[in-house]
């Protein structure tokens, strides 16, 4: 029997997730969750065969916790379902060698073959991702120019961001300059919606 953790902050999804892989015969959820805090703890309490992570979810993110489980040498599969198509996510979970990527619209036959190949040792990628990867762009960002962008995008203002990382004001204003001029836009919320676009924050 595979055991799976769903995570996934849409309920109507995450139900349906649940109730479709719950007609397989090899297969059953153990748990679900509707934020990374809760997955994190299902994940480490019932130890699944499979994790299947949601990017963009309350908490901690699914990349955050495929990193955390990858670190921790937890045999879990790990499957990224995501709407996003971002080549910095995508990248991310290349570097992470997770096993697979899939998009929310695929069939959800697809889901569960990817599953049953993912526990015979296959990386599953969709295949409209494929195209994203080869065309995949270089993060022109510092990690410090990274932080700032990612502090930004949350609201922060230029003197909460200086007192978070312990820089002045005019250091902070520096990075943002040099963000926006790599990311090739004019504005400071510009840089962060490109960034972000692109999964670098």
């Amino acid at each position: 029997m595979i055991r799976i953790v769903i995570a996934e902050d849409q309920q109507m999804l995450r139900g349906a997730f649940k109730s479709l892989l719950s007609f397989e015969e090899d297969m059953e959820v153990v748990a679900e969750a509707e934020d990374g805090e809760a997955a994190w703890e299902a994940i480490m309490r019932l130890k699944p065969d499979v994790c299947l992570l949601d990017i963009e979810i309350p908490g901690l993110t699914g990349l955050e916790m495929a990193e955390r489980l990858k670190r921790s040498e937890n045999p879990a599969k790990v499957m990224i379902v995501t709407t996003f198509a971002r080549p910095g996510y995508l990248q991310k979970a290349m570097d992470l060698k997770l096993e697979g990527y899939l998009l929310k619209d695929e069939p959800i036959e697809f889901l569960i073959d990817a599953i049953r190949r993912v526990m015979g040792g296959d990386r599953v990628i969709s295949k409209d991702l494929a195209e994203v990867l080869f065309l995949n762009e270089d993060n022109p960002l510092t990690e410090r120019e990274t932080e700032v962008l990612r502090l930004s995008h949350a609201g922060r203002t230029t003197r909460e961001i200086a007192e978070t990382l312990y820089l002045t004001e005019g250091t902070v204003r520096n990075y943002l300059s040099l963000a926006i001029q790599k990311l090739e836009v004019e504005t400071r919320q510009q840089a962060t919606e490109r960034a972000k676009e692109r999964g670098w924050i």
